[in-house]
């Protein structure tokens, strides 16, 4: 017997539309709805895509009237995710949210408070732990192939140069979470996860004069290392957004007793992994990451690899997000129906966000700031 299909709408069309084909052609969702403030724009979208004029919304507290919607993926701005995902739990839908989850404490607290009271699925989509190489690693490191980790270390670096108003000056550890997340995300089993509980971050350089007063932030770069709780395993993260030269690279490496994962350093190459053992096993060897694909409904398995004629710069920089786009729809859907967890759900997500959050007022103020748990 079929079951109903999840109806999703999308707030936020420029990333956001991205998901639009990946919803329409998954067997359990409904791609319901779109919204957009600018009504040429959405109209455009809306076109594209045969999304019906009376499910094209400029008001997003508008949208959130509609009582046939069941879900909301929010791809707004970062200062909105907070507010938008709070507006759209108090009026009972699930959520999805890119990241960051939002750029507060006192936010991220009433959202993990929020999604409890209320029951619904709250997933933050982070784009990292469902790439083809995290999922490589992880897969590898199930098995018993890597042995037992020892230390992990995340970088993104990437020029935010020509982006959005709201990213000049940000400080670059508020938007953490694609090189932290890999690092507890591996550690995390089924009912288990791995959280951080207190960080200590370096500020490093300096960005224009222009950007300081934006946000209060002086630094090109901030590096962090943070303890996660109930493990001997440290993890460290380097995190940079204006001013410093080197290509888009979003990465995670693993060392470990038997063998260590190594994300490649630019794009198009493969990653190395490294043999402990005899001498001739310890000469590193690069290796061609599979596509996980298999794992998702047929109907959307090529979009590991589409791009469906994307033009955002997370694109024409990143390379797609590693396949990871499908993954995450996927899980967002099948955790609204009941059948898995959300991964990342709210409390994960928290603590990947307040990892960033933290570590830049460690930058600060010069201290190890411990990381709440909500």
């Amino acid at each position: 017997m079929s079951r109903k299909p999840v109806r999703v709408a999308i707030a936020g069309l420029g990333f956001g539309s991205e998901f639009i084909p990946i919803y329409q052609a998954h067997p359990d969702a409904e791609m319901f709805a779109i919204c957009r403030r600018n009504r040429a724009e959405l109209d455009a979208c809306g076109d594209k895509f045969r999304i019906p004029t009376e499910r094209r919304y400029t008001s997003y507290e508008e949208m959130l009237k509609n009582p046939d919607i069941d879900a909301v993926h929010i791809n707004s701005p970062i200062p909105d995710h907070g507010p938008q995902t709070i507006a759209a739990l108090k009026a009972g839908k699930h959520v999805a949210c890119t990241v960051p989850m939002a750029t507060s404490k006192e936010q991220i607290k009433e959202i993990v408070e929020l999604q409890r009271k209320v029951g619904k699925v709250y997933m933050m989509m982070e784009t990292v732990v469902y790439a083809r190489e995290y999922l490589f690693a992880k897969d590898l490191y199930d098995r018993g192939v890597l042995g037992r980790i020892q230390f992990l270390r995340g970088s993104h670096q990437q020029d935010m140069d020509g982006w959005p108003g709201y990213w000049p000056g940000l400080p670059p550890m508020w938007y953490a979470t694609h090189c932290v997340s890999p690092c507890l995300a591996i550690l995390s089993g089924p009912g288990k996860p791995a959280h951080a509980e207190s960080v200590v971050c370096h500020g490093s350089g300096r960005i224009r004069d222009e950007y300081h007063g934006i946000y209060g932030s002086p630094f090109a770069v901030e590096s962090a290392t943070f303890k996660i709780r109930g493990s001997d395993v440290c993890a460290e993260v380097t995190r940079s957004l204006y001013d410093t030269a080197r290509q888009y690279r979003e990465s995670f490496d693993v060392t470990a007793s038997n063998v260590s994962f190594e994300w490649q350093q630019l794009e198009g190459e493969d990653p190395v992994l490294h043999m402990r053992g005899l001498p001739e096993h310890q000469i590193p060897r690069r290796v061609k990451v599979p596509d996980f694909a298999g794992r998702l409904p047929e109907p959307i398995r090529k979009f590991t690899g589409a791009i469906h004629d994307a033009t955002h710069l997370s694109f024409v920089q990143g390379g797609g997000h590693g396949g990871s786009h499908p993954h995450l729809a996927h899980n967002f859907l099948m955790a609204v129906l009941g059948e898995q967890p959300a991964f990342p759900d709210a409390a994960t997500s928290a603590n990947w966000t307040l990892v960033g959050i933290c570590a830049h007022e460690s930058a600060l103020s010069g201290e190890r700031v411990h990381i709440p748990a909500y």
